[in-house]
């Protein structure tokens, strides 16, 4: 009898286990409203791409739904923000947010995603180029999202940014119980910031601990973008490893009681 209720358990356990996993990897379940939007048409040659980014899969673990206003941080080509332009709908809005600084790196990015703007299906996108120590957002916001720009902030063309000034930042920018989705390429364990600008990474551990120190808590990872053959020593931009880069994916929340 004793052995039957261990293994009761056992597959209890296992069914958990096995659940968590499901959720948070690749076979996690999509939303319709995410799926639609990433089957849009109007998205183009991006679609040729999703596999390797997980946008579908990314899009869900922020928790981005349809009404929902969201602070998209260097949007880069708009890659995400079609996406999230999609699912939050009319009744939504994406708020895409270039540090002043990294608008002038990033050539036309922002220009384009002005014209994008104007199309009929994303009007619901604005742009809007900002000083890189005070980011801000018009209304707040449910998720304020960025993908492989977190480990810029401390760089000499950003200014030098403290991240703790960014944190600060994105948790006034957020309502009670909103999201904070930091993605970004993994540096090698204890290494803090010390690769970013040099390898365009930076250290989970550094960033976790950043992000809590602003008054967020943790509120789960991802393992979709994980690439344990990546061994952390290499730029970001090597043709060996370009384009599958071991990253990270950290999903903070702002207490549901927090004020500003």
């Amino acid at each position: 009898m004793k052995r039957t209720i261990i293994g009761i358990a056992f597959a209890l356990a296992s069914c958990v286990a096995g659940f968590s996993a499901a959720a948070d990897g690749p076979q996690m379940k999509i939303p319709s409203y995410v799926a639609a939007a990433v089957a849009d048409p109007s998205r183009g040659a991006d679609a040729s791409i999703d596999e390797r980014r997980k946008v579908a899969q990314l899009t869900a673990f922020a928790d981005i739904k349809p009404g929902d206003r969201v602070l998209e941080l260097i949007p880069g080509s708009g890659y995400f923000t079609r996406v999230f332009s999609k699912v939050v709908g009319p009744t939504g809005h994406v708020y895409a947010v270039w540090p002043d600084a990294y608008a002038k790196e990033s050539g036309g990015d922002s220009s384009n995603l002005r014209k994008l703007g104007t199309q009929p299906g994303y009007t619901n996108i604005s742009v809007d180029i900002q000083p890189a120590a005070k980011l801000m957002a018009p209304t707040p916001v449910d998720v304020v999202f960025t993908s492989q720009n977190y480990h810029d902030y401390p760089d000499k063309f950003m200014g030098s940014i403290d991240p703790a000034v960014l944190d600060k930042d994105v948790f006034n920018a957020l309502k009670p119980g909103g999201y904070f989705v930091v993605v970004d390429h993994v540096a090698e364990a204890g290494s803090g910031m010390r690769d970013t600008d040099t390898l365009h990474r930076i250290d989970p551990a550094i960033v976790k601990k950043q992000v809590i120190a602003a008054g967020f808590t943790f509120d789960g990872e991802s393992d979709v973008l994980r690439n344990p053959a990546d061994m952390h020593t290499l730029k970001v931009f090597d043709p060996s490893i370009r384009g599958h880069t071991d990253q990270f994916v950290f999903r903070f929340r702002k207490p549901a009681a927090a004020a500003h």
